[in-house]
């Protein structure tokens, strides 16, 4: 039974010669469903209503761009060998982090030259981030990456999982752990929390913040269960380090923002 297993075909559709991937697919409408919850909390809060869109403009291409760069960069001796492998980003290879540490340059940058609070901004943002990331994961599912170390069929049937992931889980003769959907799943639970917490009027970056600690420590213990994690040493994986350091920058800013009275401007006051 197992030997006739097939994966899931991970590409979307094909006009001659161009193939749109389930890949990419995927992770666009993760951030348009990002956008469309921005865009209608962010005139809740007063903004104009295409603030995000021109944010979006430049932004997700930023993001893209940046999650290329990192995941080249810790795999150069990969792609210094095979330099044409570099633009293939519909098989994969955009780092998270790479891509929040652009997407969060270009929404400063943004915020200083349109005159708003890049806080405020950051705060409205959190949830359809953390929405995008929840999406984008099953972009990795349909292309089989992701996942976890070596597990059996009778583990995933364990875990109620429908019959389609537990068969997209039979790679090369074995099955693994779906930590795609660990992710996931955890992104849509903060979802969730973020959409809650903003009624309980936090001050103004502490939403934003509190999704990077969440996100972080998520991220931290799954990627621990992960076999194609980026490494910084032959034991140090990279995810696991910035996800630490995540953590510690969030709470200091916090912390830092309030003793210097940075933070009295809470989520639901009016835009200033």
């Amino acid at each position: 039974m197992e030997e006739s297993l097939k994966p899931l075909d991970p590409i979307f559709l094909e006009l001659g010669p161009i193939q749109i991937h389930w890949y990419g697919v995927i992770i666009g409408v993760g951030a348009l469903l990002g956008l469309l919850l921005a865009v209608r909390e962010s005139e809740r809060r007063g903004l104009h209503k295409d603030t995000f869109v021109d944010v979006v403009l430049f932004a997700i291409p930023m993001a893209i761009l940046g999650a290329r760069a990192y995941y080249v960069i810790f795999q150069w001796d990969y792609y210094s060998q095979n330099p044409g492998d570099i633009i293939k980003i519909w098989n994969g290879g955009l780092a998270i982090h790479g891509g929040l540490i652009a997407a969060i340059i270009t929404g400063a940058i943004y915020a200083r030259v349109k005159k708003i609070s890049f806080w405020q901004l950051a705060d409205i943002a959190a949830p359809s981030i953390l929405l995008g990331q929840a999406i984008g994961r099953w972009g990795n599912f349909m292309n089989q990456e992701a996942h976890g170390g070596p597990v059996t069929r009778e583990f995933l049937e364990g875990l109620m999982l429908p019959d389609f992931i537990v068969n997209q889980m039979y790679i090369n003769g074995a099955y693994y752990h779906p930590t795609f959907l660990y992710e996931s799943l955890w992104s849509f639970v903060g979802v969730i929390g973020l959409l809650l917490l903003r009624k309980a009027n936090f001050r103004r970056g502490e939403l934003f913040l509190t999704y990077v600690i969440w996100y972080s420590v998520g991220r931290f213990f799954i990627e621990g269960l992960r076999t194609d994690s980026l490494m910084l040493t032959e034991t140090l994986r990279i995810a696991q380090v910035i996800s630490i350091v995540l953590v510690a920058v969030a709470v200091g800013i916090m912390i830092f923002r309030r003793v210097k009275g940075h933070s009295n401007v809470r989520y639901l006051d009016s835009s200033q």
